[in-house]
């Protein structure tokens, strides 16, 4: 088998640029080791609104608008931060993504679900990537090979570009909504004693109940310390049907430098293309990998200095701030000092920075991507 491109993994970032690859007439292959694309869903699938005005996505995989978000301390003191304008709403991703797969393979993509892959070599004109289904490998040969393989990728040192190295981990609980006491709301939990180095979360669009928490595993035990949220919320597992668990590794520490190179490309977590202090990964998803696919499609023309374009160090300055803040929340694992670094959210000034960091339209650089008329191969 040959391809111009093989894309490993079938994530919102793999969907995103083998779609735009195949709508431009590149001849893909997307190989992903789940059976099917909207099993092992691994993100709570909070959308922003910056994603939400600059990217056309189906209304029918989209839960209600969230515009309210509350901060509650380890004691329970609640700090509400509400906003105007339509700031969240929470994909239904099995949807989304069957959604995106359906016009990938619409354009003329090759679709391998259940396929795991194994390593890749260097070969000329590219790579030959070895893979595996149903316990049977085969080859692919490819000119451009791109990791979407998630935040420990394999993909990655088979190119020899950079891998993460911090992250965190995430759990979570989807369950049918319990009846609002008011809007739509994103409550966040910060307390050390529950999600260490992070955040827990439960999220109700008055549809979906998303119950989480994330921190660093050297800190805490994922499984218990959501047993243990669970109950804080008055969630009774054993009486309430829980639609679908979720999981998985977040990268925090902000997109990597060598992403790129003549054999492939990184996207998505592989890429480091998380936010570092929110660990907001879709927006990034969605926006690094458009510009991937406009990269490859003029690599695969011959224009190899595209790669200048395709660089982490270009976008890494905007997270420096965010890195530092991440350090400093990590850094807090007293409910006291959480407690008084709560209270000093609640004065004024660093009120207005919550409201930046839940609100403002920086979770990822916007990027600069071909004019639409540049967008296929002559």
């Amino acid at each position: 088998m040959r391809a111009d491109v093989v894309i490993v993994g079938a994530g919102l970032a793999g969907l995103q640029c083998a779609r735009q690859l195949t709508r431009r007439g590149v001849n893909v292959v997307l190989a992903d080791r789940k059976p099917a694309v909207g099993e092992r869903i691994h993100t709570t699938g909070i959308l922003v609104r910056k994603t939400l005005e600059d990217f056309a996505l189906p209304e029918d995989c989209l839960g209600p608008i969230v515009r309210t978000v509350r901060l509650i301390s380890p004691a329970g003191r609640t700090l509400e931060i509400a906003s105007d304008r339509d700031e969240f709403r929470v994909g239904r991703m099995a949807s989304l993504y069957e959604h995106m797969l359906a016009g990938f393979l619409h354009a003329g993509g090759r679709y391998l679900p259940g396929t795991r892959y194994l390593h890749a070599h260097p070969a000329p004109g590219g790579s030959i990537v070895h893979l595996s289904r149903e316990g049977a490998p085969f080859n692919v040969g490819c000119r451009l090979l791109i990791g979407a393989d998630g935040a420990r990728s394999r993909v990655a040192p088979d190119l020899g570009l950079d891998q993460n190295h911090e992250w965190i981990v995430g759990v979570e609980d989807v369950l049918p909504a319990r009846p609002l006491d008011g809007p739509p709301r994103f409550d966040c939990y910060l307390d050390p004693r529950i999600a260490p180095g992070y955040l827990a979360w439960a999220v109700n669009d008055g549809q979906e109940m998303h119950i989480g928490v994330g921190g660093y595993a050297a800190h805490f035990n994922a499984a218990a310390a959501l047993e243990q949220f669970r109950d804080r919320v008055g969630i009774d597992a054993a009486n309430e049907p829980i639609v679908e668990h979720r999981g998985g590794l977040i990268p925090v520490n902000g997109i990597l430098r060598r992403i790129a190179n003549e054999r492939g490309l990184l996207i998505g977590d592989a890429a480091g293309a998380v936010s570092p202090l929110t660990a907001g990964g879709l927006d990034p998803a969605i926006r690094l990998s458009t510009l991937a696919a406009d990269v490859a499609v003029e690599v695969l023309a011959g224009n190899t200095a595209a790669l200048a374009r395709y660089r982490g160090d270009q976008f890494s300055s905007r997270f420096i701030s965010r890195r530092w803040m991440r350090k400093a929340i990590a850094a807090i694992r007293s409910p006291r000092l959480m407690e008084l670094t709560c209270a000093a959210i609640r004065t004024w000034p660093m009120r207005r920075l919550a409201n930046h960091i839940f609100f403002g339209r920086g979770s990822f650089p916007d990027v600069q991507v071909l004019p639409l008329h540049q967008q296929a191969i002559e």
